[in-house]
């Protein structure tokens, strides 16, 4: 993959404010640390930075069709890429390179604006037809490749200015840095961002499987910043789904179009390794992968040093059964006290999974191991059910049948017993509203909503509680028809994915480093798979979740691999709890959190922090899951307004979010 970003004049005709764009390119110099390339023209200047996988030699962009009237640059992978191209040429299309970059004027030029819907894979584009002032940028299908985009006035010219990174827009010194109370609503709702709302005023990011289309010369700031969608996760209507009565029939599809995906991922230019959980999804994509290669590949492991949280050993016992060297990170309290920072600039937005500091420093190690291309198992927990919200949802369905008044007061009374803030009854209603019913992720997921009634303060909380996160999500209409369970599918492919594991574990955690994660489980076709089969083939009964992907693993994997329990990969949650004990490297902890900066911020109560370290110090609890999530928010977003923001709230380097650009 690669960092893209550029700037046009809207009116079509102003030449770029010089140096502005070599400055956004050098701000992700670490997304693409190879080589670089421009093109300026009149009214616009954009930009590559480029870590060469595919067509390592001639693959530097942008990249034009024969006649150079159509230009792009891209950030990405198409996977099909052989097989494109030579249907393309075969129509007559000339290739001048080797790099999978070529398709996409090429595409173009066939089929305009509808050339999307012939391009599969992971990818941000920027494509600019001369002929036509003609502008796209556009996001891949499952939201894996980042795309962030703003329009500012400037010289008495409206320009928007995209980037892979949101660090590269504010380093053209034409974005200011605010906070976006909206985008942080998100944060403490659905634990991420997952667009188009971000949380930074004024600017957006695509959406999965939009694209912005314009004209310059002719396009006002709102028409220039209209997201269309060109494709969108949907299911069969309730009672249309692929109920599957011949098990091996449909476990024989699935497992076909996974191991193609898997097939079509390890190809590159440049070796290939793979990330390993304990679990089924990364065993099973390793245990492909060997085959399609010929012999193990290399595997990279995170080992979580707190008790009950490590996974280690199940993933050597795997390695070993497969005949992959591993190597193993560590990640602990004493990282993510020293190390909690440089998450929060990668990612720059407020992280609170601490556990995706282990993926920051798994990527460093492929990396410091001379890697460039890691294969992942992420996707499959949302598409398959595989998060115990689907088990909990499924264990207490009864709750469908009763009146929404009396599931509201059940929630409550447990709310009460674990001593929890409640929302209204108005707020609850209107949330199920939104969903169509009652949904098991919204019930997981209030536990960290809580949150916002328990620290936020003035006006912050008044708009957190004014206005749902989920009205952003611009949920398709036709999700009532779905069946229930698919609905909660539909929210962690919408939420989940491109807000939290593809962003503050993915990309951008990732290409800090200068590594490219590929994710099988999120091909078009194993989507498309999955989305068609009937909900039993995702949780058989209350435990027997990712059913389909467990039947295919027992081909592949021991029996004990196939069917281990997930669990939860997260890092200790109260490292930041005790206060006066940190010090030297790990007093920002303390600084940020200090009645002083917390006030300073306006976002949260500086009581109510106080009073959830001092209970977070000591053993117990009932409320102590949800307590640490808030808290590990709450030190988030103070630590993310230092970086970003103010840069007074504690002594840590403000410059860490550009140190690359320096």
């Amino acid at each position: 993959m690669c960092g893209i970003a550029g700037m046009f004049d809207l009116g079509g005709q102003r030449p770029a404010p010089i140096g502005v764009v070599p400055a956004m390119a050098r701000a992700i110099y670490h997304r693409g640390p190879d080589e670089d390339g421009f093109l300026e023209r009149p009214g616009l200047h954009i930009a590559n930075t480029r870590l060469s996988i595919v067509g390592l030699a001639d693959g530097q962009q942008p990249i034009s069709n024969e006649d150079k009237s159509v230009w792009t640059v891209f950030n990405g992978e198409f996977f099909d890429y052989k097989e494109k191209r030579a249907a393309l040429e075969s129509k007559g299309h000339t290739f001048r390179t080797h790099t999978d970059t070529e398709l996409i004027p090429h595409t173009w030029e066939d089929h305009g604006a509808d050339f999307l819907q012939h391009l599969k894979g992971q990818f941000a584009i920027c494509v600019w037809d001369s002929r036509t002032n003609e502008v796209v940028l556009a996001r891949d299908r499952a939201g894996i490749c980042p795309l962030f985009y703003t329009v500012v006035k400037h010289d008495g010219a409206h320009w928007l200015l995209f980037a892979s990174e949101m660090k590269a827009l504010f380093a053209s010194g034409l974005v200011e840095r605010k906070a976006d109370l909206q985008g942080l609503n998100h944060i403490f709702t659905f634990m991420g961002m997952p667009g188009p709302t971000t949380v930074f005023q004024n600017i957006k990011c695509l959406a999965p499987g939009r694209y912005l289309h314009f004209k310059l010369g002719q396009a006002t700031p709102e028409q220039a910043t209209a997201q269309k969608t060109y494709w969108q996760i949907s299911y069969p209507d309730r009672g249309q789904e692929d109920y599957g009565a011949d098990e091996k029939k449909i476990v024989d599809g699935f497992e076909a179009v996974l191991y193609q995906a898997v097939q079509r991922r390890v190809w590159a230019d440049v070796p290939v390794v793979s990330y390993l959980s304990g679990g089924v999804d990364s065993s099973l994509v390793v245990a492909m992968a060997n085959k399609v290669m010929g012999r193990p590949i290399p595997t990279f492991t995170i080992s979580v040093t707190a008790k009950g949280l490590d996974e280690k050993h199940e993933a050597l016992a795997t390695a070993k059964h497969l005949g992959c060297t591993p190597v193993v990170v560590d990640c602990g309290h004493d990282e993510l006290r020293t190390r909690y920072a440089e998450l929060i600039a990668a990612a720059e937005f407020p992280v609170i999974d601490t556990s995706c500091l282990g993926l920051l420093d798994l990527a460093r190690a492929v990396h410091n191991n001379g890697y460039k291309v890691a294969l992942t198992g992420e996707g499959a927990d949302e598409w398959l059910a595989g998060y115990s919200w689907f088990k909990f949802n499924k264990l207490i369905g009864w709750m469908d049948k009763a009146p929404l008044k009396l599931a509201y007061r059940f929630r409550a009374v447990v709310q009460r017993i674990l001593g929890q803030p409640r929302f209204d009854y108005g707020t609850y209603k209107a949330s199920r509203d939104m969903m169509g019913t009652r949904n098991g992720w919204l019930d997981m997921y209030g536990v960290i909503s809580v949150n916002k009634l328990r620290f936020f303060t003035g006006a912050a909380r008044e708009h957190v509680l004014g206005r749902l996160a989920a009205d952003d999500l611009e949920l398709p209409p036709e999700m009532h028809r779905w069946h229930p369970f698919n609905r909660q599918m539909y929210f962690g492919a919408r939420v989940m994915l491109p807000g939290h594991l593809l962003a503050s574990k993915g990309d951008r955690i990732a290409m800090h480093s200068s590594v490219e994660t590929r994710y099988a489980f999120l091909d078009e076709d194993v989507i498309a798979y999955m989305s068609k089969v009937h909900p039993r083939w995702k949780l058989r009964g209350v435990m027997n979740d990712k059913f389909i992907e467990r039947k295919v693993a027992e081909r592949w994997l021991p029996r004990e691999v196939a069917w281990r329990r997930k669990k939860m990969f997260r890092a200790p949650m109260d490292s930041w709890a005790a206060t006066g004990a940190a010090g030297g490297k790990e007093s920002w902890i303390d600084q940020v959190l200090s009645p002083e900066s917390v006030a300073r911020a306006g976002y949260f109560d500086h009581a109510a922090v106080a009073r959830a370290r001092q209970k977070l110090s000591k053993r117990g609890g009932l409320d102590r899951i949800s307590l640490g999530i808030g808290l590990t928010g709450v030190l988030a977003t103070q630590l993310w307004h230092h970086l970003y923001i103010d840069g007074t709230l504690c002594d840590l380097p403000t410059k860490i979010a550009s140190a690359k650009a320096a």
